[in-house]
C-alpha cells in the first residue's frame, strides 16, 4: 500500500474533532481523520450554547472570545456543508422568586454581564408554563444541532477522500523527532479528539478525565409552541414540529450510553415542573461528556512527543468552546504560541503523558 503523506492525523468526530479539522482546512493543512463512529457523546448532546452560569448568575469564562470565535466558524461551516444546524435563539431563565428576581437585576447590572442579560423582566404568559415570578432573558443564546453537523461533516471529509472509519489502533503509531506513522499514513502530526474514549489512549490516558453521563429526551408538546429556550429544572429547546430536546441529567457515577429508569424519572419531573400540557417522549438518548473536574480543558503535548497533541475535555460546553480550544491548540503547534495554563495538560505535574 502506498504512503499517505498529510500534514496532521485528526482521531475522532465530535466537536472537538470537527473544530480541529476545520481550522486546518481554513488554514490549507491536509489531513486524514479517523473515528470507528462507535461512541460520541456530541452525537446526543442538546448543542445549547449561552454565554452565562445560569445557577449563579456570573458570565463564563473568556465567553466574550468564544463567542467571536464560534458564531462565524459555524455560519462558515453551514454555508461549506450546505446545512442548516445552528439556531440562534432567546434563552428564558424562569425565575422562582422575588430573591431571585432580585438577583437577577443585581446580576444584569454588572459591567461584564449587562450585554448578555436583560435587564425588563419578561413576564408575558406562555401557554401550559408556570411562571408566577417571571422570566429572565438571555442574549447570544442559541443550540448547535449537533447530529446534523457531524453526519454532514463525515460526508464532506467522505467526499474529499480524507475519513477513515475504523477503530484506531495505538500499537500502530510510531513516532520520530520530525512525524508520526500510522499504518500507511506519514504525517507532521497526530491530535486525538476522542472524547471519553481517551481513557483507553496509552499517551493520554493518565490525565484526569472523569467523564458526566448525561440523558437528554425528544418530546412532542403539540400546545406549547414557544420559539425560545426555556431554562428551568431541565432546558426545552425547540427543535421543529412541536418537538422539544430536554435534558439533561448529570451523573458521575455510571460511565456507559445506556438511559435509565432513573435518568427517565428525573428528566419527566423537571419537564413536568415547568410545563402543566400533554406530552409524548419520542426518543431517549444517554452519553459520556468528557469532563473534567476542574472544569477545564485538556489541551497539550505528550511529554514522549512533540508530535502529538491532545483536544479533549469541552464538558457541557463544547459547542462555544470547540472553535475557541481548536484556534489555541492550532495557534500553539504551528506558530509555537504558549497554551494558557489553566487549558494546559501540563498544568498537571504529578501525572505521567
Amino acid at each position: 500500500m502506498a504512503l499517505s503523506m498529510v500534514d496532521y492525523i485528526v482521531v475522532g468526530t465530535g466537536l472537538a474533532g470537527i473544530c480541529f479539522t476545520e481550522k486546518l482546512a481554513s488554514e490549507g493543512k491536509t489531513f486524514v481523520v479517523i473515528d470507528n463512529e462507535k461512541r460520541s457523546s456530541s452525537l446526543m448532546a442538546g448543542g445549547m450554547y449561552n454565554p452565562v452560569v445560569l445557577k449563579r448568575f456570573t458570565d463564563v469564562w473568556k465567553v466574550g472570545e468564544q463567542l467571536d470565535i464560534a458564531l462565524p466558524f459555524y455560519a462558515a461551516l453551514e454555508r461549506k456543508l450546505g446545512e442548516k444546524f445552528i439556531f440562534e435563539m432567546p434563552l428564558y431563565r424562569r425565575l422562582l422568586s422575588v430573591e431571585e428576581q432580585n438577583n437577577w437585576f443585581h446580576a444584569a447590572d454588572k459591567p461584564n454581564l449587562e450585554k448578555y442579560l436583560s435587564p425588563k423582566l419578561v413576564r408575558n404568559e406562555i401557554n401550559g408554563v408556570k411562571s408566577p415570578f417571571g422570566f429572565g432573558e438571555v442574549n447570544y443564546t442559541g443550540y448547535v444541532e449537533t447530529k446534523t453537523l457531524i453526519k454532514a461533516y463525515r460526508a464532506y471529509l467522505n467526499e474529499i477522500k480524507s475519513y477513515r472509519q475504523e477503530d484506531f489502533d495505538y500499537d500502530c503509531l510510531s513516532y520520530t523527532e520530525d512525524e508520526v506513522s500510522y499504518k500507511d499514513i506519514v504525517a507532521k502530526h497526530i491530535v486525538f479528539a476522542e472524547g471519553f474514549g481517551m481513557l483507553q489512549n496509552p499517551f493520554f490516558k493518565d490525565l484526569p478525565l472523569d467523564g458526566t453521563k448525561g440523558e437528554v429526551l425528544l418530546v412532542k408538546i403539540p400546545n406549547l409552541n414557544i420559539d425560545i429556550i426555556l431554562k428551568a429544572n431541565v432546558f426545552l429547546i425547540p427543535v421543529g414540529n412541536d418537538l422539544y430536546k430536554v435534558g439533561a441529567t448529570y451523573d458521575w457515577e455510571d460511565k456507559t450510553d445506556t438511559t435509565t429508569e432513573e435518568g427517565l424519572r428525573e428528566l419527566l419531573e423537571g419537564l413536568r415542573d415547568v410545563v402543566d400540557l400533554d406530552f409524548e417522549v419520542v426518543a431517549h438518548n444517554a452519553g459520556v461528556r468528557p469532563t473534567v473536574k476542574d472544569r477545564r480543558p485538556l489541551l497539550g503535548r505528550s511529554r514522549e512527543s512533540a508530535r502529538i497533541h491532545v483536544l479533549n475535555g469541552l464538558g457541557t460546553r463544547g459547542v462555544l468552546l470547540g472553535p475557541f480550544l481548536a484556534e489555541k491548540l492550532y495557534n500553539n503547534i504551528e506558530k509555537a504560541m504558549e497554551l494558557e495554563e489553566n487549558i494546559s495538560i501540563h498544568r498537571y505535574k504529578k501525572f505521567k503523558f
